[in-house]
Formats: C-alpha cells, structure tokens, sequence
C-alpha cells in the first residue's frame, strides 16, 4: 500500500491544481474575486508561516507587511511603472523593515515580541492614515491598473486571478525549496531549542532576523497583488484586525505545515461566504466553529492529520515487532 502512496499524492495533487485552473472558468465576478482574495491571503499566511510555523517567532505585524506592499504597488501603478517593478520594491521594503522589526526578537521573545510586532502594525496603519501626501490618507488611492501579461490585459476577473494563482504557484515552489534547504532546518532549529541550536553552531541571530525578513517579504507580494486585485485601497484594511486574521489562518490550518497556510486562508475567506444562507448567523457560526477547532486540535486541521498518520504509523510499527518476536520464538 505504501507503494502507492507518492503516486497518489501526485495525481492528488494534479488533481487540484487542474480544478484551480478549469472550474473557475465557469464563476461569476465575485467568485472570481473571492478565489484570487484566497490566493493573496494564502501567500502572506505562507510568510507569517515561515516567521511563527518555522522559526517560532511569534508576530502580530504581518497585515501591515500587506499594507506596505500594498501602497507601494499601488503608488507606482498609478504613476506608470508595470507591476513586476512595483512587487520587486514591495518585496525589498519589506524584506528592509523586516529585517529591523526583527532586532527586538533578539532580546524578547513570546508575548513580548507580540507586543513589539502589535506597536509597529499601529505605527504603519497612523502612516497609512495619516501621511496623506504620499497614501492618500482617508480618501486612498483609486483606479490602480492591472497589469499586461505577455501582452494579455489583465483588466477582467479571470485573466487577473491567473495572475493570483501564478504568483501563488511560484511562492508556493521557492517556499518548499526554503524550508527544506539548511535555512529551513535552521528554522526549524532555532524553533524548537534555540540554545542547543546555538550550542550547534547556528547564527541564531541571523536567523531570527532572516525569518521575520522573509516572512515580511512574501507579505508584502500579496499586498502588492491586492492593490490592483481591488483597484482601490485605504487605510481601513490593513489595520490590527488583517493581521489577526492572518494568525487565524496559520494557527488553524497548522503552523508549521507547509499546507497549513493553504487550508487557513480557505476557511478564512471562503466559510464565511459557504455560511452566508444562514443570514446573520454566519459570523457567529463562523466565529463557533473556529473555537471549537483549536479547543480540540490547538495544532490546527493538519495537526490532527498528522497524529492519525502517526498513530497509524505506531500502530503497523508495533504489529510488525509482534510479528518479528513470534516467528523469533517460534524459529527457538
């Protein structure tokens, strides 16, 4: 059985991503828009992921990551630079206050750190607000363009949620090759003993500020994604509550799963509307349902995948000794 079990994670996994790509052919505007918000969100859960799943730095600025990328993409945008030229300054923006925003993790840690992390997410939104000759304050910034795609207009849902899923398609790869090359064992590292981490010869400094920098950085790729996703932003969005969902979603698909981001932005942004038939209810329902997930399962969905998977794993490791002890006692 176990012979079969990669092959079948592949046509799985072919399997999804056809569907991603063929069945939304058929949605409307807003399913179109709901599926590529999915795409977005997924990314900078991908980036908080990476600071808090892997390397256990616990951080409550990633919306405002969403916000720089954001604003950034869309001031250029609208002043005439195509969007490559606006993600790749997104990315480096937030790559740089990432990096800085790191340096308290090197002296506090835990609730500490998530009070550092909240400051810095207020001190963005009073920018955004506030700074009104460069954000547009209250008013934001409208009419941002979507861009040209090898010479393909993008202006309409479904050529612009390509876009989404091709942006998530590539973070989705250079993450698997992260966490799995030394930078992502670093993490792992510094997550579970950062002493003995240390004691091993890892830079846990650089470390810690490379996770919150990377993490930082994909967060500011799906701001600059949302700006023409929207084409209008303001302040509003990227306050303290973006970046709490942004946790929910990383904590109840499982942090620390490379999946985990995937299936939290999908309960985020799609349960909701699955629970809209119940009026006014949803959100309370919503809100029940999440609950209840983390009381049973505190590491989220894929948690409790992992400890059936465990389980089974225990439970045919224990048969095969029982099968080995007897044909031992019978061959004496």
């Amino acid at each position: 059985m176990s012979g079969f079990g990669k092959p079948l994670k592949i046509a799985l996994g072919l399997a999804v991503i056809a569907g991603l790509i063929i069945v939304p052919m058929n949605f409307n505007r807003y399913g179109l828009f709901i599926l590529s918000q999915w795409a977005v969100m997924s990314i900078a859960a991908m980036g908080l992921n990476l600071t808090l799943g892997y390397a256990g730095q616990v951080s409550l600025a990633q919306g405002a990551f969403v916000g720089i990328g954001a604003y950034a993409a869309a001031i250029m945008t609208t002043h005439g630079w195509p969007l490559p030229a606006a993600i790749l300054v997104a990315i480096a923006l937030s790559f740089s206050v990432g990096w800085v925003l790191g340096y308290p993790a090197l002296r506090v840690q835990h609730h500490y750190l998530a009070f550092v992390t909240l400051a810095f997410s207020t001190l963005a939104f009073l920018v955004f607000r506030n700074e009104s000759w460069l954000t547009g304050g209250i008013y934001g910034i409208s009419n941002i363009p979507r861009p040209h795609v090898l010479g393909i207009a993008t202006n309409k849902p479904l050529p612009f949620y390509y876009v989404c899923l091709g942006s998530l398609a590539i973070v989705s790869v250079a993450v698997w090759w992260l966490i799995r090359s030394p930078w992502g064992r670093a993490f792992m590292a510094l997550r579970e003993n950062p002493l003995r981490a240390q004691s091993l010869g890892i830079d846990t400094r650089r470390y810690t500020l490379m996770a919150f920098a990377i993490g930082s950085a994909l967060g500011g790729v799906a701001g600059a994604l949302y700006a023409p996703l929207t084409q209008y932003i303001d302040p509003v969005p990227f306050n303290l509550s973006l970046s709490l969902d942004l946790l929910m979603m990383v904590i109840v698909g499982g942090a620390g799963f490379y999946f985990g981001p995937f299936l939290g932005a999908m309960i985020a942004v799609l349960l909701p509307e699955w629970l809209r038939f119940t009026e006014g209810y949803y959100l309370m329902l919503y809100a029940v349902a999440v609950m209840g997930l983390l009381i049973w399962s505190p590491t989220g969905i894929l948690g409790i995948l992992d400890r059936y998977l465990a389980e089974r794993r225990t439970k045919a490791a224990s048969a095969l000794r029982a099968v080995a002890k007897s044909r031992l006692e019978t061959a004496q």
